[in-house]
């Protein structure tokens, strides 16, 4: 088993992901294969681990994997010289109730895991006061605990004087990370932009494992990693055997562990892109259409005749499904932050909008009413809402039930006509799978 460490924070917007990518490359750099991890749902930060360690990034998330679904996709990490975690939001936060095996947190990974917490605190604003917080996330839960990386120190007055309350509390510092706003990576409404349009992107990388070698002590982070968990990877449904998957810029948003799975599952994947104006494969016996940023390419996606009308064809006979931003493009329109109304696919009736702006975002389990490829009805399924279109017009069949991780029905049901569906979540896992 490969020992790891799991790079968290009190909260978001700390630098946890300027860390975890700095760690990263740094090691990489001195010649050690990393394997990455991302705690719970995310679909940008696993890009810049792959561009960072050269290996696919997989999200382990505690809600909507069961205990073995997570240590089989930590077992891929076999024959790497250390994995590296990266947390979501503050170290315990997660929802309310627990799901497969957890709540989502990054706490609850570590535990599950073994791998220790380097914790990345700002302290910006404050001094030998660090210390109180990172005593208490040390002792909150019996959590494996390597020490912390201090971030946005303002001199180096102020760093020893942080040092000093880190001795007094007995918390390891394991790097001190100077105020550089030149280190942060460029952020949208969803998240980082996406790593594929960052054309610098190698040269960045090359810059914050340098940063990071400098400022940290990577010979005690490595010494600290520790635990580590494998087993066999629990087998994935694919959706078809030859599946035509939607992958540019505006759909991009898949888990490597659902890529993965589909082809341990000997499934092959034929990827198109509609806003080269490409169609399905026509060999394909399903259609995917992953989330995204159609918002951002809604008129070049109008424009897409050749996409529109081949998609249309293929549906005609074989079943296509899409997710959020998928969804959306099957939809009849789409009105874009300007107000412009941009022509869809059509397949569906859905009409959505970014003119009036509202955050969906939690968990999803969804019980199906009607077939969606690869699932049956009946089937209930986890998975992950994030977007900020406002629903105008739903009016196809629902797909499923959805309720979110209290238990409260959600509006964003999924939509069915003849062979299309569609979803406002991204599947991560079946429950009970």
């Amino acid at each position: 088993m490969t020992p790891g460490i799991i790079v968290a924070a009190p909260a978001s917007g700390t630098g946890k992901t300027t860390v975890a990518l700095g760690l990263m490359a740094a090691f990489r750099a001195q010649g050690l294969a990393v394997a990455p991890f991302k705690n719970g749902p995310d679909y940008i930060d696993p890009a810049f681990h792959a561009a960072a360690t050269g290996r696919d990034s997989f999200n382990l998330d505690t809600w909507a994997m069961s205990r073995a679904q997570v240590a089989g996709l930590a077992g891929t990490a076999g024959g790497a010289d250390l994995a590296i975690a990266e947390g979501s939001m503050g170290l315990y936060d997660g929802v309310a109730a627990a799901g497969e095996s957890g709540i989502g947190s990054g706490a609850d990974l570590a535990a599950l895991t073994g791998w220790p917490v380097v914790l990345v605190l700002d302290v910006s604003g404050q001094a030998q006061s660090a210390a109180a917080t990172a005593l208490g996330f040390s002792r909150l839960r019996a959590l494996p605990f390597a020490g912390v990386i201090l971030n946005r120190v303002a001199s180096p007055r102020h760093e020893a004087l942080v040092r000093d309350g880190m001795a007094g509390a007995g918390i390891a510092v394991l790097g001190a990370l100077p105020r550089r706003a030149d280190m942060a990576l460029p952020e949208r409404h969803l998240g980082l932009v996406q790593a594929q349009e960052h054309g610098d992107l190698p040269a960045r990388l090359a810059a914050l494992a340098d940063f990071v070698a400098t400022h940290c002590d990577l010979p005690a982070i490595r010494a600290a990693a520790a635990g580590g968990i494998a087993g066999p990877q629990v087998a994935v449904r694919p959706p078809g055997q030859r599946i035509a998957l939607a992958r540019d810029a505006a759909f991009s948003f898949v888990y490597p562990h659902l890529l993965a799975g589909w082809r341990a599952a000997g499934a092959e994947i034929l990827p198109f892109s509609p806003l080269a104006d490409q169609s399905p494969d026509p060999s394909a016996d399903v259609c995917w259409l992953p989330g995204g940023y159609p918002e951002l390419h809604a008129g070049a996606l109008a424009a897409a005749d050749g996409f529109r009308s081949g998609l249309a064809g293929f549906a005609a006979t074989r079943p296509v499904h899409g997710e959020c931003g998928g969804y959306m493009a099957l939809g009849a329109g789409l009105v874009a932050a300007d107000g412009t109304r941009h022509r869809m696919a059509g397949l569906l009736g859905l009409e959505t909008s970014f003119a009036a702006r509202r955050m969906h975002l939690g968990y999803r389990l969804a019980t199906l009413a009607a077939p969606l490829p690869g699932q049956a009805p009946g089937d209930r399924l986890r998975g992950h809402e994030f977007h900020y279109a406002t629903i105008l017009a739903q009016p196809d069949a629902a797909l499923a039930r959805v309720i979110d991780a209290t238990g409260a029905a959600v509006a964003e049901t999924g939509s069915r006509r003849g062979s299309v569906t569609g979803t406002f979540f991204h599947l991560i896992a079946p429950a009970g799978g």
